[in-house]
């Protein structure tokens, strides 16, 4: 059985955890979060514990059932405090600046990128060369995150570009001086 998969998630008091035919809807706080399941997870909601269960141990319902589990958890987690991601721009006139909800990136092209994100995340610039992407969707604030890094990626040379706050950029040698 999975190890993740077979615990139970407490539901902390003030938030509640419903089920609609395979969609889970959390709501808390700070927010409303909604997910599809996949129709061979059972999902049991009792008092203050939710329990995902799988209907046999083939491998696509192993890997499904902590997948679920993992959702759930996000979700209850999210809702209770949001995620965060923190990028950092390196570069010699590399900048962002905050504009309005929206975020101008200045990394070395001919035209700035101008950014909107989506609804439930907010984007802040607290600093020139700082990107700090918040939100209660994990997934949504990782594929923002991801989409903002994909703009310019930190090249192995020098450094620059967008990287995470927390990543290590493998540098390489440049070339050597003549003989």
């Amino acid at each position: 059985m999975s190890r993740v998969g077979k615990k139970p998630i407490t539901i902390p008091k003030g938030f509640s955890v419903t089920k609609n035919e395979n969609v889970i809807t959390v709501k808390g706080p700070k927010g409303e979060l909604q997910t599809q399941i996949h129709n061979n997870m059972k999902v049991e909601i009792i008092d203050v514990e939710v329990t995902v269960q799988r209907p046999d141990d083939l491998k696509f319902n192993k890997s499904l059932h902590g997948l679920t589990r993992a959702l759930i958890q996000n979700m209850i987690k999210g809702v209770t405090e949001p995620y965060q991601k923190t990028l950092d721009i390196v570069g010699v006139g590399y900048k962002s600046e905050q504009k309005g909800e929206n975020i101008l990136l200045n990394i070395g092209y001919a035209h700035p990128i101008y950014f909107m994100p989506p609804s439930g995340i907010t984007v802040q610039s607290p600093t020139p060369n700082q990107i700090s992407i918040t939100g209660i969707d994990k997934q949504l604030v990782g594929l923002v995150s991801a989409k903002i890094r994909s703009f310019r990626k930190p090249e192995p040379y020098k450094g620059k570009g967008i990287k995470y706050s927390n990543e290590q950029i493998v540098r390489k040698a440049g070339k050597t001086a003549g003989k």
